[in-house]
């Protein structure tokens, strides 16, 4: 664990479920609230669940035995500190402070998590539960007393990974369910989890490609909070938004008011609110998750018949780095004064961004189209052979909040041609004239 951790113990709470007692199958009652006579009775019994207790100075977990205070003690266990578990199974609470508690529950853990927290006192509340890709499967309409919900612990976050549905159905929940619930890439799908990357998958996991390649995506939320904890200097931001259709516009990278939050261990916790908040973000396909998002504002002046779909590639100069052939595609078609708003993501922190190098790229199509339209309308030749003109380009970054103003470096030639690049620098965004020349 990083020094920087709060915790100097962390507790995992690995639940293997296998069985129930006696090689009874596990029915729905097992993760569902139960009657007190029947908990007595299966606490009495012997078990194969597996309690163990990992201290930051050793890599060997302590095994803690049910009904044996004393194994407590013997593996160290020190209830002054704050407490993390990670839960596949369910759970019963020892002497200890729950606002110290942080539950993490994967998949059906995740609800189970929310029962542990439920079956507590309203005065002595969880202090934390994370869900990792809840289960959709019979959650999907349940009802928040038979889900996990904000209600089951002082702060619940949730993050979204595979709400794909099938015939009705998803492995993950897609509905909010918590105080803060993250939407990594949509929460639909992940990159790098597609059957076209099964080749990848067989390379590394052989005959279990296929089994690799099918959890993927439902699996990448716990990958993406292990991430956090492995790089805490690169902790990813998500931004609030109506839906991923939104977001991949570049409409949603407002922070004011503290509206965004950190996705992982380090997520901002705020005081219990009934409202869920649903935030979006992009990541990598493999870890280090995180990216740097940008929004593009770019308006093109001049007069446009009919709406045209070129495609475009940019270069972004910064102070520390430097991004090459970004692809850029206007699917809506370009048409006359509209403010068209669009994301972009980076890999790599390229500092404050000084340099916009944007290039038209799909030249022989567009040229075509140019010289048909010549032949139609003879008379408008010069207008229609101009090409597009573009005077800035208009920027936000997502992590920084900062806004940015890029012109044209030749202010007497903001035509731009099929396979033609231009290079746009800083300019002074606070100038009146030029918000008149780009609204």
């Amino acid at each position: 664990m990083e020094n920087s951790l709060c915790v100097s113990i962390f507790l995992v709470l690995c639940i293997f479920i296998q069985s129930s007692a006696h090689g009874q199958s596990l029915g729905l009652e097992s993760f569902g609230r139960r009657s007190r006579a029947a908990e007595t009775k299966e606490t009495s019994q012997e078990t194969r669940t597996r309690f163990l207790l990992f201290k930051e100075e050793t890599n060997k977990g302590c095994q803690i035995r049910l009904n044996h205070s004393d194994t407590l003690q013997q593996c160290g266990f020190n209830s002054s500190l704050p407490l993390v578990m990670i839960v596949h199974g369910w759970l019963e609470s020892v002497h200890f402070s729950p606002s110290n508690v942080h539950l993490i529950g994967y998949s059906l853990g995740a609800h189970v998590s929310g029962f542990a927290g439920s079956y507590m006192s309203r005065k002595h509340k969880i202090g934390r539960i994370t869900g990792l890709d809840a289960a959709g499967l019979l959650f999907k309409r349940a009802s928040p007393s038979d889900r996990l919900s904000p209600d089951d612990a002082n702060f619940v976050d949730a993050i979204h990974t595979f709400t794909q549905e099938h015939m009705g159905l998803s492995v993950g929940i897609k509905q909010p369910i918590a105080h803060y619930d993250f939407y990594p890439n949509g929460g639909s799908y992940q990159p790098g989890c597609h059957f076209l990357e099964l080749y990848k998958h067989i390379a590394k996991h052989g005959l279990n490609a296929i089994t690799q390649t099918i959890k993927c995506a439902h699996e990448r939320s716990v990958h993406l909070f292990i991430d956090s904890l492995l790089h805490a200097d690169m902790q990813s931001t998500a931004y609030p938004c109506r839906d991923m259709d939104s977001f991949s516009q570049g409409l949603c990278l407002s922070c004011k008011k503290g509206r965004c939050n950190t996705l992982g261990y380090y997520a901002r916790q705020e005081p219990q609110s009934k409202k869920s908040k649903s935030l979006f973000l992009v990541t990598r396909a493999q870890s280090p998750f995180k990216v740097y998002h940008y929004q593009l504002k770019i308006q093109f002046s001049n007069e446009i018949e009919k709406p045209v779909e070129p495609t475009f590639a940019m270069s972004l100069l910064g102070t520390k780095e430097e991004m090459q052939k970004i692809p850029i595609t206007l699917n809506k078609g370009i048409t006359s004064n509209k403010t068209y708003s669009f994301l972009i993501t980076l890999d790599l922190d390229i500092g404050e961004p000084i340099m916009i190098k944007f290039k038209w790229e799909n030249s022989m199509v567009w040229s075509n189209v140019w010289n048909t339209v010549q032949t139609i309308i003879p008379w408008r030749r010069e207008s229609l052979h101009s090409g597009l003109v573009l005077k800035s380009i208009r920027v936000k970054a997502g992590e920084t909040q900062q806004r940015m103003t890029f012109c044209s470096e030749n202010m007497n030639d903001l035509q731009l041609h099929p396979t033609q690049e231009k290079t746009f620098v800083r300019c002074e965004s606070n100038s009146k004239k030029l918000k008149r020349k780009i609204r």
